[in-house]
């Protein structure tokens, strides 16, 4: 296990925001390739981004309130979403499962002292184990659940920091919303060449509308580039 003051070329987390008073802050991470692949066309990503990469995943980890998935994620990879590769904290752990499809045996529900919550309609799923937290949202019965909302109900709970991990979908989800404060791209020396794709937005007519957030990158240990994306302030450079 590494200090986090130890990681190598990761940018100074003291720069993450806080809540505004009306929606905690969020960032988004998302590892991919050098073509933007998250995985091959079987679903196999273990794992694309190397050890540099993880351990600043698991720095972020170690600095927010909560840790949030979308259900996909858990099912195809059952995560533990705590902090292992470096010194600090477990946050909360939140599963976003509206229909209730997310197993009790899941390692994300594992009682290790941190909290856990699902997200999920009244009425849906298995029984919770004992502390899990349930979070019922509004009366839409069908369909996702806004980004927007989703963010409230966070908020609510008292959680003010929170790391969007996965999976892709919830990801682009929430940006497509302007949802996200701050994008932590990892992206690997690697080219996988077809396979399932990374962020995926709403389709525009010209550049013009091209999101271009002021961007820093840091390169890690193991040859993958950060890309330190901040979303609520646009990059000053125009290309000529």
């Amino acid at each position: 296990m590494r200090a986090i003051s130890s990681l190598p070329g990761a940018p100074a987390f003291g720069n993450f925001g806080d809540a505004s008073p009306v929606a905690p802050f969020v960032v988004a991470q998302l590892g991919q390739s050098l073509d933007g692949r998250i995985a091959t066309v079987t679903g196999h990503s273990f794992y694309i981004n190397g050890a540099g990469a993880l351990d600043h995943l698991h720095a972020i980890r170690a600095h927010v309130d909560a840790v949030v998935v979308g259900i996909g994620t858990v099912i195809a990879d059952d995560p533990q979403l705590n902090v292992r590769r470096v010194t600090g904290r477990d946050p909360a752990r939140v599963v976003i499962d509206p229909n209730g499809r997310l197993p009790v045996t899941a390692r994300i529900l594992r009682d290790d002292g941190a909290r856990r919550l699902v997200l999920r309609r009244a009425g849906r799923g298995e029984k919770l184990p004992e502390g899990v937290e349930e979070i019922i949202p509004g009366a839409v019965e069908a369909g996702p659940i806004a980004p927007q909302q989703i963010l409230e109900l966070l908020r609510q709970a008292g959680l003010r920091r929170v790391l969007l991990e996965g999976g892709a979908r919830t990801i682009s989800d929430f940006l497509a919303a302007r949802c996200i404060d701050r994008l932590h791209m990892l992206v690997a020396p690697m080219l996988i060449g077809s396979g399932k794709p990374g962020i995926a937005l709403p389709p525009i007519e010209t550049l013009d509308d091209a999101l271009r957030p002021a961007t820093s990158t840091y390169l890690l240990e193991g040859g993958d580039v950060l890309f330190d994306c901040d979303l609520r302030r646009s990059s000053d450079a125009v290309a000529t």
